[in-house]
């Protein structure tokens, strides 16, 4: 068995998508998640290369070095907690990392600041800001269930955080609708 770590699987679709690539190379996948790949062998140069330059050509990157990967393993992680989760437990998002990364908080933080040239936390209101403008687009939840959906402590806390992020209230956002949202690697 190996594992290969992917840069910018960030939905299930990404999932799907490499997924159905291995299978065009006759590659065997024991389990896919985001950013990681664990393949039933180790594949040939040839193989691994053939991959390496189809995952680019579809926005993706295999990474080999354990710095990057494990930026992409803390992106992931907030992105599997704020897009994919109903967050219904108070967790704190240091102790969350620390523990399934198995890293000190700090070093993680540094790591990311000096790689990325933003903290983890802005990383993390980035992607709730984000949420947040998916939810208010379609409009299925009040401002108070979004609120609470994703651990903000009032909604007046998650409206200056919004503004503060977008320069526009999420009434305001609510009204205008013409927006683009930024894919999540980009974010």
């Amino acid at each position: 068995m190996t594992t290969l770590y992917i840069k910018n699987m960030v939905c299930n679709r990404c999932i799907m998508v490499v997924r159905n690539e291995l299978e065009k190379l006759n590659l065997k996948a024991k389990d896919i998640k985001l950013g990681e790949i664990v393949l039933d062998k180790n594949p040939t140069t040839q193989e691994k290369e053939k991959f390496s330059k189809t995952l680019v050509s579809l926005g993706f990157e295999m990474i080999d070095d354990k710095k990057s990967r494990l930026i992409e393993q803390i992106k992931t992680i907030i992105i599997d907690l704020v897009h994919h989760q109903d967050n219904e437990t108070k967790t704190n998002l240091s102790d969350v990392l620390s523990s399934k990364l198995h890293h000190d908080y700090n070093y993680l933080s540094n790591l990311f600041s000096e790689v990325e040239g933003t903290t983890i936390e802005k990383y993390f209101i980035a992607q709730k800001i984000e949420k947040v403008k998916e939810l208010l687009v379609y409009d299925e939840l009040s401002l108070s269930e979004i609120t609470f959906r994703l651990n903000y402590s009032s909604v007046a806390y998650l409206s200056n955080q919004f503004k503060k992020v977008t320069g526009l209230s999420p009434s305001h956002f609510k009204k205008i609708r013409e927006y683009r949202r930024k894919p999540l690697d980009e974010v």
